[in-house]
């Protein structure tokens, strides 16, 4: 069986010229054998992308030389499967959205706790642990103990904290799914005014991964939803046991997709009523094309083996 990789990194640096940019990366991944997404905007790249070691490591490489730096935040996971179907590469205004302008994260973002710290400094009962992602994302998995603002979208965050019994002087310990969402928000809390904030050096997935290989107590609960294929990945980091609703984007359990309001690529019980009329006849014809496409690609294999 073939080995893939997945690699998830970002770097929060100024980019001028994005559109100029996206060309050159689109000419040079038109080479290689890469799918997945990297959002480009002025203040730096976001990218998930999957496919073999060598290809994935001359796109970093080739990122790097672009925007002259040496290093970029990254999480590497092996799979055994392609989890994206395409390559995308997207202009944005922000790579992580919180709606707030312009940011300086590398002056303002919270201090840095490495993973082998990280035990320690969520079990003192005097630090406020605080999850910055979304509500559907912490239903699937937390620490224990953290708080839940239960936002809808990041951009929500903001206007969340301020009704959080989170005190300016309080001990603060932030974390995310890989460290982009913490980067931004510990900036806009320590610009705010809150003085004693840290956050979870590379994320969730930092911590899984050091937490397994050094076979160390493991304080995280549940699975940790992540933004490819493999919708949730577990304790031990393998591909989790959820399903994902296609209408909506969240994570589903196989229950679910018993419900009547469940419909493949459409609808789930969560967002059934959230979604409209015209929202779900859309995800349906898409549906149906992707459905017929299968098919079609079924009948021309087995004429081939014929």
């Amino acid at each position: 069986m073939k080995n893939f990789f997945i690699y998830s990194f970002y770097r929060f640096k100024e980019i001028n010229d994005i559109g100029q940019l996206k060309i050159i990366f689109d000419n040079f991944l038109i080479k290689k054998k890469v799918k997945g997404t990297i959002l480009i905007a002025n203040e730096g790249i976001n990218g998930s992308v999957s496919g073999t070691k060598i290809d994935l490591d001359d796109l970093l490489n080739f990122i790097k030389f672009k925007l002259k730096i040496r290093k970029l935040e990254i999480k590497i996971n092996k799979t055994d499967f392609l989890p994206f179907n395409r390559m995308k590469i997207r202009l944005k205004k922000e790579i992580v959205s919180l709606g707030q302008g312009i940011i300086d994260t590398n002056k303002y973002r919270g201090n840095l706790i490495d993973p082998k710290n990280w035990n320690k400094i969520i079990s003192d009962k005097n630090t406020k642990v605080l999850d910055v992602r979304n509500e559907f994302e912490i239903g699937i998995g937390k620490f224990v103990g953290s708080i839940n603002p239960k936002t809808k979208s990041f951009r929500q965050f903001p206007d969340i904290i301020k009704k959080l019994k989170i005190k300016k002087t309080d001990k603060i310990a932030m974390y995310c799914t890989g460290g982009i969402r913490c980067e931004k928000s510990s900036a806009f809390m320590k610009m705010k005014g809150y003085r004693n904030v840290v956050q979870l050096e590379g994320g969730i997935i930092n911590y899984l991964e050091y937490i397994n290989s050094k076979n160390q107590k493991n304080l995280w609960q549940g699975e940790c939803f992540v933004f490819d294929d493999r919708v949730t990945v577990n304790r031990k980091l393998l591909k989790g046991k959820y399903l994902q609703c296609y209408g909506c984007r969240r994570p589903i359990t196989r229950k679910e997709t018993k419900s009547k309001f469940y419909k493949k690529g459409v609808s789930c019980p969560n967002c059934y009523n959230e979604r409209t009329l015209k929202q779900k006849q859309r995800s349906n014809m898409r549906q149906m094309q992707i459905d017929d496409a299968i098919i079609n690609k079924s009948h021309t294999s087995f004429r081939k083996i014929k």
